[in-house]
């Protein structure tokens, strides 16, 4: 409530004495959830970029997992926050009032089941009785037990520990675990004395079924910000760009990839080996029927189905296209 009086002060304020925009804009602020995902746009968010082009106050917020993210989001804590398709599809379920207007990855070969040296599991069916940490409600969740149904594994055979990227890398360290399906920075750890098993990529093509991380926000910031939204995505398009015309740049001692090392908690000698395992959508692929303009919804809705019958979520949505929202890369693309 004391938000919204101090928004509907200043409107009046700003009507009366033909305030500029970039006063305006000093006035408003947001706070955006991130993850520790090895991606470009980490690099922005060092330089302050978007606080530059639109003269907002930018406070981010380090949560540990999706399921995090989508829960300040429904409490109001956070008003934009990063997740995978996993935890959007269990936020729209459940009635949660968010948009997804960024795809921040194709996840591909970004996330992998891992297990242990010396393990002696060779095959998914080896992975009966063993200890597989991973993030609940995740991207990876949702495709380790797509794995193990693809492979006829009774998921129910396999002990499924629900672990935090932090505390997976904790428990790995300890010998606590089997295996783990997980992402970068964590993934790079584990696989130095572990091997990959299955990628998210390899599912993807198996099954049909891909994860992607995406950034959304709440329609009702949404609403209130258009063009912060606007300026936002036209960031994290060039970003994007940058990494993707300049690869060889992004090195171990460039600044960007210092950048990206220092916000995801990632080694930057690792950096770039695993930002080549994403792929990262353009401006125009984003609005594509690939994307948002229709392929994200058929995944989220796929991943909310597959969600059910593990009794994650309750209720499947008719149609998931109503939480996502492709405007603000319109206009970006507009303006270019």
């Amino acid at each position: 409530m004391k938000k919204t009086l101090h928004a509907l002060a200043f409107t009046v304020f700003a009507a009366s004495t033909l305030l500029t925009g970039t006063a305006v804009a000093q006035n408003k602020e947001v706070v955006i959830a991130y993850q520790d995902m090895v991606v470009p746009w980490r690099y922005a968010q060092d330089a302050q970029t978007l606080e530059q082009k639109t003269g907002y106050k930018v406070t981010f917020r380090k949560l540990a997992s999706g399921a995090d993210v989508i829960r300040a989001l429904a409490s109001g804590s956070v008003q934009i926050g990063e997740a995978g398709s996993a935890p959007i599809a269990s936020g729209l379920s459940q009635g949660l009032e968010i948009e997804l207007f960024w795809i921040l990855d194709n996840i591909n070969d970004a996330e992998a089941l891992v297990v242990r040296n010396g393990s002696g599991v060779k095959s998914l069916a080896d992975l009966k009785d063993k200890r597989i940490a991973v993030p609940f409600v995740s991207t990876s969740h949702f495709h380790t037990l797509l794995a193990l149904e693809n492979a006829k594994v009774d998921p129910r055979s396999v002990k499924i520990l629900n672990m935090r990227p932090p505390e997976i890398a904790a428990a790995w360290e300890r010998g606590d675990i089997d295996g783990t399906f997980i992402w970068d920075p964590v993934l790079a750890k584990v696989k130095k004395n572990g091997q990959v098993l299955i990628t998210s990529g390899e599912i993807a093509r198996q099954t049909g079924k891909a994860t992607f991380d995406g950034i959304v926000v709440s329609k009702t910031f949404a609403r209130q910000n258009d063009a912060f939204l606007t300026e936002f995505v036209k960031t994290l398009a060039a970003t994007d760009d940058n990494y993707r015309r300049n690869k060889a740049a992004w090195t171990a001692d460039s600044p960007q990839v210092k950048a990206v090392a220092k916000w995801s908690g990632a080694e930057a000698a690792e950096v770039p080996a695993s930002l080549a395992l994403y792929e990262f959508p353009t401006l125009e692929q984003q609005a594509s029927a690939q994307w948002l303009g229709g392929g994200a919804a058929k995944s989220l809705a796929a991943t909310a189905a597959f969600l059910k019958t593990q009794g994650t979520i309750q209720t499947v949505l008719p149609d998931y296209s109503t939480g996502v929202n492709a405007t603000w890369v319109r206009k970006a693309t507009a303006a270019r």
